[in-house]
């Protein structure tokens, strides 16, 4: 399918597809060769396909609302469906992690992470220390009077900060839960590989 002369805000430019791309492509040819693959006609453009998966979770519409300027909603799905089942939205996630890290000057590989919660309920059975992991609680200082940004707390919301630019992210509409870990991944594919091409994220109040 030709490209549009006037592409969506939310369409992957050429330096971000090429990041995508080997990844997407792997997936192809690895179906092929066990004699699948989604819609007819068999080979749709995988760029076109991620475009689509773009516009819906930036924008929020229903699947069956897709401009008709893309492949087949059902077709679309489909993809997004099969990509979320094989783990390509992971390998993704994990490859653009690993450069964004790079380029940051940072080890590929996170030592550590956040956690953002009021309680965790668990089993009295559980031990205190678990599987070589530390936990360290950041707390608020009780003498402290006002606001003050409490170090790396800040760090989750303003990864929710980020998320909600993705309007499909402000309501949960998907019925499997996997598929709504699917819609925050696709999301942070958009985020990273915009910061890793220096392209600015735009948001739905910019001209």
């Amino acid at each position: 399918m030709p490209r549009r002369q006037r592409p969506y805000p939310s369409d992957l430019s050429d330096a971000r597809w090429e990041l995508l791309e080997p990844t997407l492509t792997a997936w192809r040819l690895e179906r092929r060769g066990k004699g699948l693959d989604i819609g007819r006609p068999p080979e749709h453009d995988l760029r076109r396909i991620m475009d689509a998966i773009l516009y819906v979770d930036r924008t929020g519409i229903p699947w069956r609302y897709l401009p008709r300027d893309f492949a087949p909603w059902k077709t679309v799905y489909g993809y997004f469906a099969a990509w979320q089942k094989d783990g390509v939205f992971d390998q993704l996630n994990g490859l653009l992690r690993r450069l964004v890290r790079k380029a940051g000057g940072r080890d590929a590989e996170p030592s550590a992470c956040i956690l953002d919660a009021q309680s965790i309920k668990t089993s009295a059975n559980v031990p205190a220390a678990g599987q070589g992991i530390d936990v360290e609680v950041i707390r608020r200082d009780p003498a402290q009077k006002g606001f003050k940004v409490i170090p790396r707390r800040w760090v989750v919301e303003r990864t929710f900060g980020w998320l909600m630019h993705h309007r499909r992210l402000a309501r949960d509409y998907e019925t499997n839960p996997h598929r709504s870990e699917a819609m925050i991944n696709i999301a942070m594919i958009d985020l990273m590989s915009r910061r890793l091409t220096r392209e600015s994220t735009r948001n739905w109040r910019d001209n």
